[in-house]
């Protein structure tokens, strides 16, 4: 289950979004399903229209408008609670309990008769666009006497909410967590910004050379709707520059290396400097080199993947003070847009007699593989980081496009992307796979045949493999399923299609993974005191609350108390 929690100041816009039809018209017979329960009275569960919405809405303002309390960054909290659409749809009992039970462990209720509640309900309107079942949850953080809900940590303690919730009702619980580790994905704004400025940049040029009569401006909204459609459906520039530093990093033995490598690949860099030096750099953005009528887009290391941030790159690197010499003089014409300060190995090229070396060292790094241990996460993260970065490398080298190379290299840093620090290739023996990487980073101009990059697909397929080996041992379902069924299956399609295949290695991905244990996971101390607490009131009868709205009568006092004249004039 994964919550998504957003505030706000306006009730009744939230309100008119969950009832009317979506922004792909994806909402469909609105209703209640659980919240104050005078509203349930009213409403029950008919379809809600425009004007049961803001009747709604004003029953909840009720009690901010009444004792004028601000709360800062807004009243409105709303939380959409949404499980995946391979477990189908629950029903609105199911959704009533758990909406319930979510709304207690976030303390908006009564706490057992200890406060005063917050006025919430929880709205049903079917499921999105991509087939997921959820809720929304609207909550006036006002309480009926005027005091303000405490949502402190909100973010994490929904988390923790989702988390017992999932355990107490039987759900899929998130792999994620589980194995610490997490992906940023593509907020619909950051997709829809980027591909209005390609669209308006791109427009622009072609008018310029004559294609296009009018200007941006002049076009109608639907016009410009239609390029920025074109767009979306093209790569968005984030996962591009990913590929292309996850490949840079991989293939580099030193930061210097690293810097030349991106900026050879088309990215232009803007390093980040400790306070009131040029010799220090402590973290880096990175962009696509813009076209004519285009702005750079930047991107921190860490917006594009947790292993992509300067402190996790450098981890791989030896740190001595000649390479942060040299690295800081390489960062700063890179900022400056010189040429680069020494060339380095990324200028040089691979001899035959490296493949077929590089390629036994891989057979031997993989037999080695098999006597690590499958819970030992931090050196399957490694082995999977680099093998993504090999990959990436490749991808860039031989794909004009992104394509089945670069999928399966997102898929692998899926399973590297970790919360902490994991260790180096050093001491994971897997030194091997960075050799790999700046072999693949060679292979356009190596002047290599398909005969030794078969055979070295044919040993990535083997990693591949191991590592979805210790996702299956890990009860990382889905991402076990990811590596079987579509990593493997495009790394098979490349070499298929290469003129000279190679016999696939025994032990290959079955597709298959083990069920996920039903017993109860070991939770963090904060989820499982909220599925403790949930459980110990499981066998209470539930007391149905009264249809009449509870009083909202600001004391008389607290609006006429004379001000001190003691203190200053602003009290």
């Amino acid at each position: 289950m994964i919550p998504n929690v957003v505030r706000g100041e306006r009730m009744s816009g939230l309100m008119m979004y969950l009832v009317g039809p979506g922004k792909t018209n994806e909402h469909t017979e609105p209703h209640l399903i659980a919240g104050d329960p005078a509203l349930l009275a009213w409403h029950d569960d008919a379809e809600l229209d425009r004007e049961a919405a803001l009747g709604i809405a004003r029953h909840l303002e009720r009690p901010r408008s009444a004792y004028g309390v601000n709360v800062n960054g807004g009243h409105v909290w709303h939380c959409s609670l949404s499980i995946g659409a391979e477990e189908g749809l629950l029903t609105d009992e199911k959704w009533q309990d758990i909406a319930n039970d979510f709304v207690h462990a976030m303390g908006f209720d009564d706490h057992e008769g200890t406060k005063s509640p917050c006025r919430w309900v929880a709205v049903r309107h079917g499921v999105s666009k991509n087939g997921n079942d959820h809720i929304h949850l609207a909550v006036n953080l006002v309480r009926e006497d005027g005091t303000k809900a405490s949502i402190h940590n909100d973010f994490r303690r929904s988390q923790s909410a989702a988390r017992a919730l999932e355990v107490k009702y039987g759900l899929e619980q998130l792999e994620s967590v589980k194995a610490e580790r997490a992906t940023r994905g593509y907020d619909p704004a950051e997709r829809e910004s980027a591909a209005r400025r390609r669209a308006k940049a791109k427009y622009e040029r072609q008018r310029t050379e004559g294609e296009q009569p009018a200007s941006w401006e002049n076009l109608t909204k639907a016009e410009k709707a239609a390029h920025v459609a074109a767009e979306l459906k093209e790569t968005q520039p984030r996962h591009e520059l990913a590929l292309k530093v996850r490949a840079a990093a991989a293939a580099s033995e030193s930061e210097a290396e690293f810097v030349r490598r991106l900026r050879r690949s088309g990215c232009i860099l803007r390093p980040r400097f400790a306070e009131n030096r040029t010799d220090v750099i402590t973290g880096y953005s990175v962009a696509e080199r813009p076209r004519y009528g285009e702005r750079p887009v930047w991107y921190g290391g860490l917006h594009l993947g947790r292993d992509l941030s300067l402190p996790r790159l450098r981890g791989d690197w030896p740190d001595t003070p000649g390479g942060a010499t040299e690295a800081a003089a390489e960062w700063n014409a890179a900022m400056r847009g010189r040429r680069v300060v020494h060339a380095g190995r990324e200028t040089q090229e691979i001899t035959p007699e490296a493949w077929e070396q590089q390629t036994t060292q891989l057979g031997e790094l993989i037999d080695r593989l098999n006597a690590v241990d499958v819970n030992d996460r931090d050196t399957w993260a490694t082995v999977a980081r680099q093998a993504a970065g090999a990959l990436a490398a490749w991808s860039n080298a031989t794909e004009d496009t992104p394509g089945d190379l670069a999928a399966a290299s997102e898929a692998l840093s899926r399973s590297a992307q970790t919360f902490r620090r994991t260790v180096t290739p050093q001491k994971a023996g897997t030194t091997a796979l960075s050799g790999t990487a700046m072999l693949l980073a060679s292979a356009m101009h190596s002047g290599q045949g398909a005969v030794a990059q078969a055979a070295m697909i044919r040993q990535l397929l083997r990693v591949t493999q191991a590592v979805h080996s210790a996702a299956v041992a890990g009860q990382q379902v889905r991402q076990a399923k990811l590596l079987a069924e579509d990593t493997r299956a495009r790394l098979v399609r490349v070499r298929d299609a290469m003129p000279h295949p190679v016999q696939t290695a025994a032990g290959q991905a079955t597709g298959t993974a083990t069920l996920r244990d039903r017993r109860d996971p070991v939770l963090e101390p904060q989820a499982q005191a909220m599925l403790d607490r949930l459980r110990a009131g499981q066998g209470k009868p539930a007391t149905p609350g009264s249809p009449v709205p509870n009083a909202i009568e600001p004391s008389k006092e607290r609006h006429t108390t004379k001000p001190d004249a003691t203190r200053g004039p602003e009290r």
